[in-house]
């Protein structure tokens, strides 16, 4: 990732702080390296400064492009492009099990199928067999033409190769008509034909990869993640059979589930601790195309929980179909109440309302999905909206009328929901009657707030202690940017009762900065700020602040986390000065990559290390981590809602077994902690 010479050194590093807001930059590659090499010189730009990348050096050059980003999601979205590809084959009817084999190191893995296995024949474009062609070519594979796979996980074409491509080392072994075969690849480029190995029984395609050190921060996989979603692939399928076997364990356990999603909505709400309002499940499966698959089922959980799927892949930010359940269910409840009457009187139902305590799971399977990115989070295909909302709409409504007594607890849950939404307005607008008409009225003394009242365009900085808060109010843009500090190390919320978080100075101030309550109170429409920046220093004790801060807001103003409004700042662990021009890194790898740029390195008087955000100057704290145009943020978002809830338990929570656990899994990782 290191950028050309015509671009410029200082434009590269403002793009690399862009960028942090989700993906630190992986070392230098080699084709990097000579990419950079191109360049003509000082204000020189013609032709020959236009690089052109062949095969598969576009990936290894940016590779968050194709895989999300190279942390741990990342290095286990291989695994799931892997471990798709064989899935196809089953859903498809060509196989019946999945083996996922994890080495003893845990840094790599191996999948196999019983499936057709990859065509090893010429191909007739490249001259060279089908499975190297399809391993080190983007856009290269079987699921363009819907005549192969009626269904697949993506049609990019692009999975095994990337793989491939940003994996240290990788075998391909394809059982067909009786022969086994093998070809070994590094870094994308085979190492040598491809070599008949002997005769064999069977058929089938297995892959064995270890990801590249010099592209991911970490190349130990995960053992939970993997196996709980290759359990959660297993629960998609009625049929398949997954065997996992964990070789640093030495553990084996075998995934397949006869009930299929229904059994999977079932574990996925005891686990999160909630009750069904009443005893039923409604199911439906549909063979039309889009082929869908919906559980679903009200609980005493507040709000709604939906975990969708395409064509077996996870979409984490749901999509259409998610859309089309959406709507498909509050059509058939406000069907429901209007054919029977049951519309209360001076009760006006939402949407929300309606879908109050909803569980859901959702699996569809469409020939010609369209995902936003590479790496499949959200479906966008137009028509599915309707088709889901059509299905659900449809069936549900039928089983309301045939099973009165449920359709009665959904809307009885639904009238509760409103009623519940409308106490807390009141009492919101109750409040503000008694106390002011202006927005400033019982502020905290110490918050510097911003001459802004419209919140979209307004923000809050959470900072750590009094002398970071000078820095931050000299370094903010007063109109847009309100500075508010905290004293030490705020309350554990996790470990706290409710009165004493209410008892909490810090914690009421913050409350009173942003304006939208808590609890019943709590009124989303009277937040003051919608980035609300928690800014602390890059070390242990920062650290640690800001995770109690996210505690406080995963347990009581979690709505602020789920509508995208909290952020971290990133501010710089290192200055690198060489030639009258200045640098910033963020670790210590991007520190060595900067210096890895300069010919003849840097002294080391030329490097600055903060300690902490108090020893910048205003300026620096500006353009490092305050200023729209050159800062660093990263977003907080829920991913997997289950394992958020077990994280926060296990570090946060009174049971300290549970964190002298943690602690000994990540001993290894220790030596990343405050360099």
């Amino acid at each position: 990732m290191a950028p050309t010479a015509a671009a410029g050194k200082k434009k590269a590093q403002k793009k690399k702080a862009k960028a942090k807001a989700k993906n630190k930059p992986g070392r230098k590659t080699a084709a990097a390296r000579k990419a950079a090499g191109k360049s003509s010189g000082k204000g020189a730009y013609s032709a020959k400064d236009i690089s052109v990348l062949k095969g598969l050096e576009p990936v290894r050059m940016r590779p968050a492009m194709y895989i999300g980003g190279i942390d741990k999601n990342g290095l286990h979205h291989l695994v799931w492009e892997i471990v798709d590809n064989a899935i196809d084959e089953v859903i498809n009817g060509h196989a019946t099990t999945v083996d996922v084999v994890l080495d003893k190191d845990s840094a790599g893995i191996e999948v196999s199928d019983n499936g057709r296995g990859i065509p090893v024949d010429k191909h007739p474009e490249t001259k060279r067999p089908a499975l190297e062609t399809i391993l080190t070519t983007l856009h290269a594979g079987g699921k363009f033409d819907s005549g192969n796979y009626i269904h697949s996980g993506g049609l990019h074409g692009v999975g095994s190769s990337v793989v491939n491509a940003l994996s240290k080392e990788m075998t391909a072994r394809v059982k067909r008509q009786g022969k086994e075969y093998e070809q070994r690849y590094s870094r994308g480029k085979p190492k040598g034909d491809m070599k008949l190995v002997r005769k064999v029984k069977g058929r089938g395609t297995t892959i064995h990869f270890k990801p590249d050190p010099d592209i991911f921060r970490s190349t130990k996989f995960d053992t939970k993640r993997i196996h709980e979603t290759l359990e959660a692939r297993a629960y998609l399928h009625k049929g398949l059979k997954i065997i996992y076997r964990d070789r640093s364990k030495g553990s084996s356990e075998t995934f397949e589930f006869e009930e299929g999603i229904k059994a999977y909505l079932d574990k996925l709400v005891k686990e999160r601790g909630f009750k069904a309002t009443h005893d039923f499940m409604f199911y439906q499966l549909s063979e039309k195309e889009p082929r869908m698959e919906v559980a679903l089922q009200w609980t005493d959980e507040p709000g709604e929980y939906i975990r969708s799927y395409v064509n077996g892949v996870y979409t984490r930010d749901g999509g259409t179909h998610e859309q089309g359940l959406r709507t498909g269910v509050v059509r058939a409840v406000r069907n429901y109440i209007d054919i029977h009457d049951l519309q209360p009187r001076g009760v006006r139902l939402t949407p929300d309302d309606l879908r109050e305590g909803l569980s859901a799971v959702l699996s569809v399977y469409h020939l010609d999905p369209q995902f936003q990115g590479q790496t499949k989070e959200k479906l966008n295909n137009p028509e599915v909206n309707a088709l889901v909302a059509s299905v659900v709409g449809t069936n549900l409504e039928l089983y309301f009328n045939s099973n009165p007594t449920t359709a009665k607890a959904v809307v009885a849950r639904a009238v509760l929901a409103s009623k519940a939404r409308r106490a807390s307005r009141d009492a919101v607008l109750q409040v503000k009657r008694k106390t002011a008409v202006s927005h400033r009225l019982n502020l905290p003394g110490k918050l510097a707030d911003c001459e802004s009242t419209r919140p979209a365009k307004s923000e809050l900085f959470i900072v750590e202690g009094d002398s970071a808060g000078g820095s931050a109010k000299q370094a903010r843009e007063r109109k847009t940017q309100a500075i508010l500090p905290l004293r030490g190390k705020v309350l554990n919320t996790e470990q706290a009762t409710l009165s004493k978080v209410m008892d909490n100075k810090e914690l009421s101030d913050m409350l009173s900065a942003l304006g939208c309550g808590m609890g019943a109170s709590f009124n989303i429409s009277q937040l003051r700020y919608h980035k609300i920046i928690i800014l602390t220093d890059a070390d242990s004790d920062g650290h640690h602040i800001m995770t109690l801060l996210l505690t406080f807001f995963y347990r009581y103003l979690p709505d602020l986390i789920k509508e995208g409004y909290i952020y971290l700042g990133m501010p710089p662990l290192y200055r690198i000065d060489h030639r009258g021009k200045k640098y910033w890194a963020w670790s210590d790898e991007e520190k060595a990559a900067v210096i890895d740029g300069f010919q003849g390195g840097v002294s080391e008087d030329a490097v600055t290390r903060f300690k902490g955000l108090g020893e910048m100057s205003p300026p620096q704290l500006k353009e490092t981590a305050m200023s729209p145009q050159s800062r660093s943020l990263q977003r907080v978002f829920i991913d997997d809602p289950l394992e958020t809830e077990q994280v926060i338990s296990d570090l946060m929570g009174k049971d300290a077994a549970a964190r002298y656990k943690f602690v000994m899994e990540k001993a290894d990782e220790a030596d990343d902690v405050d360099h």
